[in-house]
């Protein structure tokens, strides 16, 4: 029962979602704020309740397109584990749960967890996913508001320079990660009746559509220090996942081979990561040697 929630919570991308809010909390606390550290936990568990209880609920919605998919099939509604029903009151539950928690810590950051559910289970799950084959580039913006729901609990300046780099890398990142999975997965998803770019244009052509988030990704990383504090970290993570993050899409791009998605699916998440801590690390360091 307990890997059966796991898979329906889908811990593998709520993992992602709470490390990288994480993140935005950390870039953006001051210095001149006080460490709270019971309000991080309880933010952590309203960021759990939304992002589990809103991707379960996709499973819910997508139940009898899943049964038609190879790779979906292990899905506790696919299996039976427990019905339909029982996984709508498990979300509902989870998500409402998540909204009360982060609404009690503050209102902005209610409002942007409403817009990630709002915009993921209603038009995307509902409506892009279904009739668009570049409806991952809408469905990102939800995607990419991890890391500026945790800016917003300790800074209200949400369009600052740190919280919209937070909000672009994770944009940027979701297209060659969405993407490489969708041309791997291609029939899959033609079996579920999903229209992926991969399915309409071919992969070829999908290389090339990932080629501009590449290169946006990228460029974004290199010029981090304009939008968050940049120091050793930056010459030790991000400029050397920018260079692999290219060498692996160029092999990625000219090799034929099936199983050449997975080296760069893997440094596209990594990088990510790397984005994501390097400001952070930066920020902090200089802070402990005046310690």
């Amino acid at each position: 029962m307990l890997q059966d929630l796991k898979i329906f919570f889908k811990m593998s991308i709520v993992n992602f979602v709470i490390i990288s809010a994480i993140a935005g909390y950390g870039i953006g606390h001051t210095v001149e704020q006080n460490f709270d550290l019971f309000k991080l936990i309880l933010f952590l568990v309203g960021t759990f309740g939304i992002s589990a209880g809103s991707l379960s609920l996709n499973q819910v919605q997508e139940v009898f397109n899943d049964k038609l998919m190879e790779r979906t099939q292990v899905r506790p509604l696919v299996k039976g584990s427990f019905s339909r029903q029982t996984g709508l009151f498990l979300s509902l539950s989870l998500m409402c749960g998540g909204l009360i928690i982060l609404y009690t810590i503050k209102p902005l950051t209610f409002v942007i967890g409403l817009g990630i559910i709002l915009m993921y289970n209603g038009l995307y799950t509902l409506y892009w996913k279904k009739n668009w084959a570049f409806a991952a580039v809408p469905g990102a913006v939800p995607g990419a508001l991890p890391g500026v729901l945790g800016f917003s609990v300790v800074n209200d300046n949400i369009l600052s320079p740190p919280s919209i780099y937070l909000f672009l890398v994770m944009f940027l990142w979701q297209m060659p990660h969405f993407w490489s999975l969708a041309i791997r997965y291609a029939d899959d998803y033609t079996k579920g009746k999903f229209p992926v770019l991969p399915a309409i244009v071919g992969s070829g052509r999908t290389k090339y559509h990932i080629s501009f988030y590449v290169w946006a990704y990228v460029l974004l990383g290199i010029m981090s220090p304009f939008f968050v504090d940049a120091s050793y970290a930056y010459f030790i993570l991000v400029l050397p996942f920018s260079v692999l993050m290219l060498w692996q899409f160029l092999r990625y791009f000219r090799s034929e081979q099936q199983k050449s998605w997975l080296p760069f699916f893997l440094v596209t998440n990594f990088s990510m990561l790397a984005y994501m801590f390097a400001p952070l690390i930066d920020k902090y360091i200089p802070l402990l040697f005046e310690i």
